[in-house]
């Protein structure tokens, strides 16, 4: 061994890099700036301050079956 060489924290295991927090699109509903939130962030606008967000819709096929009773 040539002593100390170690890899890097996250290049072995590939799934670290993917740990962090996934952000999520979020539209004001003051301004209509559209923000980019983590779970850990604060709810407010980053263009106006405005404290209420909306989810934006996913593009994802959401499909439901309705059933007769």
């Amino acid at each position: 061994m040539d002593g100390g060489a170690t890899p890097a924290a996250g290049a072995a295991n590939p799934s670290a890099v993917m740990a962090k927090d996934p952000e999520i699109k979020y539209i004001c509903g003051d301004c209509g700036i559209v923000n980019y939130l983590s779970a850990r962030d604060p709810i407010r606008c980053r263009a106006c301050g405005y404290r209420i967000m909306y989810k934006a819709r996913t593009k994802r096929l959401i499909q439901f079956e309705a059933r007769l009773i």
